[in-house]
């Protein structure tokens, strides 16, 4: 009897093209059951290079289980589903050399055919992409290990599906906010402005029934997370990786003040996620960190509701995250001192974005 596989692929970059990695999974089409995983780092490359990494994996994690296999290809890029099924033209050198192995490998087995599906069903592949991205390769092929009644072991209860809420909420305003300035890692406290909208702020937090409060160990931060705090009758505790961008040499500049100073630099920091402000950090440099705190917080607060004090760019990276969007969204967003966010997290890789930029609190 033929076997019938279904591979799930995917890959990303952070930066595009950035540090790049790819994921993919073969599981029984009939039950479901994980066979084999893979996830490696592809070096500096865009996000469709990687996924075409994902997919070369995937397909030769499914020859090695079983030539004879008859596969479905499941990815959530439309453009190499609709490449690899033939309907568009592959232009880019490196996914046209990644095409060819794929259909080598193709070729092999069964038969091979590609479906397209939502990012939200793609986030086992999703997860292990990250994985790589992250420095931990993985290659395992679980249909080696020994079955149920080889171990004598009852198999386990089908995990319920569990949600996190995030609440996102950016740091009341200090002296720099009004005028715009560059405000990465200085230490200023809230104004008389910013003390109070984080005390309108923490009234709206009350209504959500958080449970956990964690924060930027930043003073603006601080401050803005212990009065919310003080009124929901809970600890803050400080994670160092939601800190804000270190801008280096721009760093209590205003933008046109910037322009001038560093001409160069700017216009290419504002250009390329992969590029540190002067002295400073990169937004990819950032978004691997707040990937890493949004990992640690969801597994340690796992079903419960969770406010994350933070500044403009994690909070960003923490929306670009919850869309399934690239990097690049954080230019297109804007976010106003002690306004709120909501991003729902699903243990099945589902992600929800409920509010962005909510200021209701503060008229």
């Amino acid at each position: 009897m033929t076997r019938r596989f279904v591979v799930e692929a995917d890959g990303g970059s952070r930066g595009n093209p950035g540090p790049a990695g790819y994921g993919a999974l073969v599981r029984d089409a009939g039950t479901g059951r994980v066979l084999a995983e893979r996830a490696a780092s592809v070096g500096r490359a865009t996000n469709n290079v990687a996924e075409y990494g994902g997919l070369v994996a995937g397909l030769q994690a499914a020859l090695d289980l079983d030539a004879s296999a008859e596969v479905e290809v499941r990815m959530d890029s439309k453009l190499v589903v609709e490449q690899m099924s033939g309907r568009w033209q592959i232009k880019h050198p490196d996914m046209r050399q990644l095409a060819m192995q794929a259909r080598a490998i193709a070729s092999r087995l069964g038969g091979v055919r590609y479906t397209w599906v939502p990012r939200a069903q793609n986030g086992a592949a999703d997860a292990l992409a990250n994985s790589a991205m992250d420095g931990k390769p993985v290659h395992r092929d679980i249909a080696a290990e020994p079955s149920v009644a080889e171990t004598d072991v009852q198999p386990e209860e089908p995990k319920p599906v569990v949600t996190t809420v995030t609440h996102l909420l950016r740091h009341g305003q200090t002296e720099h906010t009004p005028e715009r300035r560059y405000s990465g890692r200085n230490d200023l406290p809230l104004s008389l402005t910013g003390r109070a909208e984080a005390e309108a702020a923490a009234s709206r937090v009350a209504d959500l029934g958080v449970e956990v409060i964690v924060a930027s160990p930043l003073r603006r931060t601080r401050e803005t997370a212990e009065i919310v705090g003080g009124v929901l009758g809970l600890p803050v505790e400080l994670d160092d990786d939601l800190v804000e961008l270190d801008f280096g040499e721009l760093e209590g500049l205003t933008g046109a003040e910037a322009l001038e100073k560093h001409p160069l630099a700017v216009r290419r920091f504002m250009t390329d996620l992969t590029v540190a402000a002067p002295g400073g950090e990169s937004i990819a440099d950032v978004s691997t960190r707040v990937a890493r705190a949004r990992r640690r917080i969801l597994d340690r607060c796992a079903g419960q509701s969770v406010l994350l004090v933070s500044h403009v760019t994690p909070i960003k990276l923490m929306v670009a995250a919850g869309l399934g969007a690239g990097d690049d969204v954080v230019h297109r967003i804007y976010l106003q001192a002690a306004s709120l966010c909501t991003v729902a997290w699903s243990s099945d890789g589902r992600t929800s974005v409920r509010l962005v930029n909510d200021t209701a609190h503060l008229r």
